[in-house]
């Protein structure tokens, strides 16, 4: 595997901007540098306007419609034609899984024809499903279009992390651009909150979609304008679509996470679960054959787990994003369900996400190349254990700045430095042709993750269902305290991260380490 990950270096030509670095070139000063790429600051802001807003909105729409839930369970339209009172989990959660899904493949796409093309692609297919989505009529047609949705943010999240770390080298410049993107997540979601908040209250619950589609609109016309058409690298003319790799995966996942959610209605003695379940990890098996044996050229090259310390971060986020998942879900049922709280005073108790969120991505860019990895994702950790604690533990009739503030510090502190440090880290540790694969993996683990983990606490809430909503929600939230704690024990023993300082990118290390070995040999 190793050989193959120096395979991959080796065929990668340097671009002119990487081709004249030289050892004594100063990292510091490069790593802080406006990329070439960009013809002006003015550029430079509005690519970074359309892809922070792209994260926004995307999580805008994951976090804004648990609050519509109840408003729409309580409408005749949708509540007669949901198949059951514990199907609505899946408006919710299809968005999250059809999105991870399709990242590989798309991130695969973005590799192939660039991320320019498909992450414009991604922004107008959700600007027209956002639009229609407001007019849904029944709650097969949600559970439809939520899901299409989803497939739209699969394109422009691994695209857009593609076009970043294709542009930013290693240095305070991109831990500062990728520390704001992540700060976007809690952001979008407190603003997805609020909104939907107000429109439940206020206005149409309706408009929370056509905001969104508002928003997309808006961020297409910027991106035209100010997304720079990446440059097409010799080597990306050898790389295929593995469809084989894309059936299997796209497969597996939905099936899996089908059979998982659904088991909490049905019970696995039901042939409708098990045989799903059964199909699901035998496609993950087939997913793995035709990865490492089958594929000319795998959507997920197993060399890519020669990387130091990216397995073991791999199953950290997995269970790490799982455990979030579960707290966002269950932290708005649980202050409108069972505290009774109003949608709009709901969405103004989460507004710590977003002012944490923010106050993290701006140290981000001044911290992360002075502290250890290590460090910071053991924090991010215990931020997912506190957060999912403190709901758990919450009396009756919780004072607001003793339990659920802090439980809101406590998931941003884990969302937004995860995020930040194990995008930085992926990114920098893979070549230029495979930054969409990176990005399908960082969106992916935590679309999957989520949606994953939240039928196995839709399953627990339901096994405890007659003890009361606040008793079954308890144990959810104490399932969340667990994923985290697993994934903090593995950050701690499996892996080792450094500081984010200015570097040189794989191409230019590859690059020196070749000159060197020529010197070598004529010598």
């Amino acid at each position: 595997m190793a050989a193959a990950q120096e395979n991959d270096v080796e065929r990668s030509v340097p671009t002119a901007e990487t081709s004249s670095i030289e050892p004594s070139d100063d990292l510091e000063k490069l790593g802080r540098q406006r990329p070439a790429c960009f013809k002006s600051g003015l550029q430079e802001i509005g690519f970074l306007v359309s892809i922070f807003g792209s994260n926004l909105i995307a999580e805008f729409l994951i976090g804004g419609f648990n609050v519509l839930l109840p408003t729409l369970q309580n409408q005749e339209r949708f509540s007669s034609t949901a198949p059951s009172a514990a199907a609505w989990t899946w408006p919710s959660n299809v968005f999250s899984l059809v999105a991870g899904a399709f990242l590989l493949p798309v991130g695969r796409l973005a590799d192939l024809y660039g991320g320019r093309v498909v992450y414009l692609g991604g922004l107008v297919w959700l600007f027209f499903w956002a639009l229609v989505g407001g007019f849904s009529a029944n709650y097969v047609m949600l559970v439809v279009i939520r899901a299409l949705q989803g497939l739209g943010a699969s394109a422009f999240l691994p695209a857009g992390i593609n076009l970043m770390g294709k542009m930013y080298r290693p240095g305070p410049r991109k831990n500062t651009v990728f520390s704001l993107y992540g700060g976007c997540a809690p952001f979008g979601f407190f603003i997805g909150i609020l909104l939907a908040g107000v429109s439940a209250r206020f206005l149409y619950w309706g408009w929370f979609s056509w905001i969104a589609s508002i928003a997309m609109a808006v961020l297409s016309v910027i991106s035209w304008f100010c997304v720079p058409v990446d440059e097409a690298p010799p080597e990306r003319e050898h790389l295929t679509m593995d469809w084989w790799g894309c059936a299997t995966s796209v497969s597996a996942l939905i099936l899996t996470v089908y059979a998982v959610t659904e088991s909490s209605k049905s019970g696995w003695q039901s042939p409708g679960i098990i045989v799903p379940f059964i199909l699901g990890l035998a496609l993950l098996g087939a997913f793995i054959y035709v990865e490492a044996r089958v594929a000319k050229d795998p959507i997920l090259p197993l060399s890519i787990f020669s990387t130091k310390d990216i397995g073991p971060l791999f199953v950290a986020l997995f269970l790490a994003y799982g455990s979030f998942g579960i707290y966002l879900f269950y932290a708005s049922f649980y202050i409108e369900k069972v505290l009774h709280i109003d949608p709009l005073l709901t969405a103004l108790w989460f507004a710590p996400l977003a002012g944490g969120g923010l106050t993290i991505a701006l140290l981000g860019g001044f911290t992360l190349h002075l502290l250890p990895g290590t460090a910071l994702l053991a924090l991010s950790c215990s931020g997912f254990i506190v957060c999912n604690l403190l709901l758990a533990l919450a009396p009756e009739d919780p004072n607001y700045w003793a339990w659920i503030f802090p439980a809101m510090i406590s998931a941003t502190i884990g969302i937004d430095i995860m995020y930040n440090v194990s995008n930085i880290f992926i990114t920098t540790n893979v070549a230029k042709t495979q930054q969409g694969l990176a990005g399908g993996c960082i969106n992916g683990l935590l679309f999957v993750g989520m949606s994953f983990f939240l039928g196995w606490a839709d399953l627990a809430t339901a096994s405890r269902a007659e003890f009361g909503l606040r008793e079954s929600f308890k144990t959810s939230l104490f399932l969340g305290v667990g994923l985290g704690g697993v994934a903090a024990l593995i950050v701690l023993v499996f892996i080792k991260i450094g500081k984010a300082e200015s570097d040189l990118t794989l191409e230019e290390s590859a690059a020196q380490e070749q000159g060197g070995n020529d010197e070598d040999k004529q010598s």
